[in-house]
């Protein structure tokens, strides 16, 4: 009685002395070999050359800064309501005599926090933001974490510098295709 209609008759004919000694599985595997060693490489050398992810790519979060190098964040809190994950923190303060030249508006952020084990990097915050003063930088990923206290980042982790500024390689579908193909020249790195 059979339960099902998917039964296979097996065949158990006897191997040929070729098939016993596997030359065809051999001379298969080594043609499929030598054939891709005349094949282009696609292989990249990570640290000097960086593969375009897209500009849709969505890696380490910067806090920008104006054209004066002013904070533009204002403490209004719509990126801390808008995450899902709850992962943005901040404290407001007034901006005091003599520091124009830090904030460009009267209030500003005196905390600003991301727990990044939270963070879904969904991009709700750049969206929510008036100011476009956070930014998911597409070319940055974040990095390893080897200790509970880097997880959170502050000001000093976030902020823009301002010798580097970040300038975005493609805007438009064509250019990103572009950038995919040539591939993205690193940068040289520095410390935020």
């Amino acid at each position: 009685m059979q339960l099902t209609n998917r039964s296979k008759q097996v065949s158990n004919k006897q191997m040929t002395f070729a098939e016993r000694i596997y030359l065809p599985a051999i001379a298969t595997g080594l043609g499929i070999t030598i054939k891709h060693f005349f094949q282009k490489k696609v292989t990249i050398q990570y640290p000097e050359v960086k593969q375009f992810l897209g500009p849709v790519f969505r890696g380490r979060h910067v806090l920008k800064r104006d054209e004066q190098g002013r904070e533009r964040c204002t403490a209004c809190g719509l990126c801390a309501v808008a995450c899902p994950a709850e992962a943005i923190s901040m404290v407001a303060a007034e901006r005091e005599k003599g520091e124009e030249k830090l904030y460009r508006e009267e209030k500003y952020a005196a905390v600003y926090e991301i727990n990044m084990l939270r963070c879904i990097f969904c991009g709700l915050c750049e969206e929510a933001c008036p100011k476009q003063a956070i930014y998911l930088r597409h070319d940055e990923f974040v990095p390893v974490f080897t200790e509970r206290d880097q997880v959170v980042w502050g000001k000093d982790l976030l902020a823009e510098n301002m010798n580097n500024r970040y300038l975005r390689k493609a805007w438009t579908k064509e250019e990103a295709h572009e950038q995919d193909l040539k591939g993205v020249e690193a940068e040289p790195r520095t410390q935020l």
